[in-house]
C-alpha cells in the first residue's frame, strides 16, 4: 500500500495517493508496491515540501540533475522569456537561437575534438544516438561488420533497448531482456581505484577483445571515472587514457557516457578531463537543464559527422519530434551560464571535503562494507541490500530525501547545499544504519 499517513486537513494528500495507486506506475516499481510514496507540493532551494507540510532536505538532486536546487530565479526567468516567443517548433528544416547558442556553448565547454551536437530528449536516447552514430559511421567507411560494442561490467547506460544491450548483463537491471538484446562484449569493471595508476593486467581483457574482434567492433562505451547506477564505483582515470589509446590502435571509436558525471559532479566539468582525453562521441543529459526539463545531447567529432553526411544515405538516421525544444534549450543555456559564474569548483570541493569527513563515521558500523567519495558524490556501501520500504520511511521521518538502491546509500546533493543541511543528511544515514532501520 501507499503511505496514507499524515494527510492535511482537506484530505488532499489522501486523494492524490488514492489516485496514484489506481492509475500511476512509478519507475522501477510494481503497481502493487509496498514502498511508500510521498506527494510533493513544492520545492525550493534544497527542500521538498510535501502536501502535508513536512519538509525534506534533498540529498538526491532529483536523480542527480538539480545541481542548482529547485525554483531557481534565473532558470525560471529563462523559461518565462522563451515562452513569450515560442514553446516549441519542429527542428526539421527549421532552427532557432536557443538551440544554436546551446550547441555553440556545448562545443565550447566540452573536450576540444567534439564539434557537432545532436540534441535529443533523454539520456537513454542520447546513448541510442551515440550507438547509431558509431554504426552508421563505420558503414560509411565501408566497414559494415563493425556493429558490436564493448562496455564495462557494472556499467549502466539507460533503459531503452540499445542502451540496455551495453548495460551489465548479469548484475544490471535488464537481465530479463537478455535474449532479445543485441549481443555485445563485456570486460571487467576496472579494479584500479581512482587516483591509482592503471597497470597492464587491468587492460588485458580489453586488449584481448580488441585484438581478436576489432573488425566487428564499432566502439567502446564507458562512464568515465564513475560507474553510476551500476554500483557507484570510482576507478582510475589512467585506465581511461590507456583504453582510449587502445581504441585508437585498433580503429575503434570511444564513447564517453557523461550523463551522470557531466557538469561538475565529480569535481571536473566533465569526468574525462581527469584523463585528459577527448572522446569520439560524448553523451550528456541529467544536469543539462539543471533538472528543469528533459533534454540530452550527443556530441561527436567533425570527422564522424562529415563521414556520415558525405556517404549514403547522406543523412544521420534519427529525428526526435521534440528535438531542440526551445524551452529546454533556453533553460539549458541559462543553466550552464549559472554554473560558470557560480564558483562551482569551490562548492563541489567543499562538499567533497564534508562528505569525506562526515561519512567516514559510518565505516566502523557492522553492516558497512565501504565508504567512498568523489566530488559531490558520497557512497556508503552495505554488506547486503536495504529494505526499501523501511529505509525510505526512516529517512522521511528524519526530514531527508535519500533514495538508496541495492546495497548502496548515497548522496548527490545540489551544489548550493549548506553545511548544516549536508551534516544532517550524513548524520541521518549514520543513525539509520546504526539503529538498524535499513533492514
Amino acid at each position: 500500500m501507499l503511505n496514507h499517513k499524515d494527510n492535511n486537513a482537506d484530505g488532499q494528500s489522501s486523494s492524490i495517493l488514492d489516485d496514484d495507486i489506481n492509475h500511476v506506475w512509478h519507475p522501477y516499481s510494481s503497481t502493487h508496491s509496498a514502498n511508500p510514496i510521498f506527494p510533493v507540493k513544492s520545492a525550493k532551494g534544497v527542500r521538498l515540501t510535501l502536501e502535508d507540510g513536512r519538509q525534506l532536505i534533498d540529498g538526491m538532486s532529483s536523480w542527480w540533475c538539480a545541481i542548482h536546487g529547485y525554483n531557481v530565479a534565473e532558470l525560471n526567468a529563462a523559461i518565462k522569456q522563451q515562452l513569450e516567443s515560442m514553446a516549441h517548433v519542429m527542428f526539421g528544416g527549421l532552427t532557432h537561437r536557443p538551440a544554436v547558442e546551446l550547441c555553440n556553448k556545448l562545443v565550447e565547454i566540452t573536450p576540444a575534438k567534439l564539434k557537432t551536437v545532436f540534441l535529443a530528449d533523454t539520456g537513454s536516447v542520447s546513448v541510442e544516438i551515440a550507438m547509431k552514430m558509431a554504426i552508421q559511421y563505420w558503414q560509411a567507411q565501408q566497414q559494415p561488420k563493425k556493429q558490436k560494442f564493448i562496455s564495462l561490467k557494472n556499467g549502466y547506460h539507460g533503459d531503452t533497448m540499445g542502451a540496455m544491450s551495453v548495460c551489465d548483463p548479469v548484475t544490471g537491471m535488464h537481465s530479463l531482456f537478455t535474449d532479445v538484446l543485441a549481443k555485445n562484449h563485456f570486460i571487467p569493471s576496472p579494479t584500479c581505484k581512482f587516483g591509482e595508476p592503471c597497470k597492464e593486467e587491468h587492460l588485458a581483457e580489453l586488449k584481448a577483445i580488441l585484438e581478436n574482434n576489432h573488425s566487428s567492433i564499432a566502439a567502446l562505451i564507458v562512464e568515465p571515472v564513475v560507474q553510476g547506477a551500476g554500483g557507484m564505483k570510482f576507478y582510475s582515470a589512467d585506465y581511461l587514457r590507456h583504453a582510449k589509446a587502445l581504441c585508437e590502435q585498433y580503429n575503434v571509436l570511444f564513447i564517453a557516457d557523461e550523463i551522470a558525471t557531466g557538469f561538475g559532479r565529480t569535481g571536473k566539468l566533465f569526468a574525462c578531463e581527469y584523463a585528459e582525453i577527448s572522446p569520439d562521441i560524448m553523451c550528456l543529459g541529467k544536469s543539462l537543464t539543471g533538472g528543469y526539463m528533459t533534454l540530452a545531447a550527443t556530441l561527436c567529432t567533425r570527422k564522424i559527422s562529415d563521414t556520415i553526411s558525405n556517404n549514403p544515405p547522406y543523412v544521420f538516421m534519427h529525428g526526435p519530434t521534440f528535438m531542440g525544444n526551445p524551452l529546454a534549450c533556453a533553460t539549458a543555456l541559462e543553466n550552464i551560464r549559472l554554473l560558470e559564474k557560480s564558483n562551482w569548483q569551490k562548492r563541489v570541493h567543499n562538499i567533497e571535503q564534508s562528505l569525506s569527513q562526515g561519512l567516514a563515521a559510518c565505516m566502523p558500523l557492522d553492516d558497512v562494507a565501504d565508504v567512498r567519495v568523489l566530488g559531490a558524490i558520497g557512497v556508503v556501501e552495505l554488506k547486503y541490500d536495504v529494505d526499501m520500504a523501511k529505509i525510505t520511511q526512516a529517512f522521511v521521518d528524519a526530514g531527508v530525501w535519500i533514495r538508496p538502491f541495492g546495497k548502496l546509500i548515497y548522496l548527490m546533493p545540489p551544489y548550493i547545499i549548506q553545511q548544516e543541511d549536508l551534516q544532517h543528511l550524513m548524520q541521518t544515514i549514520f543513525n539509520v544504519i546504526k539503529n538498524g532501520k535499513h533492514r
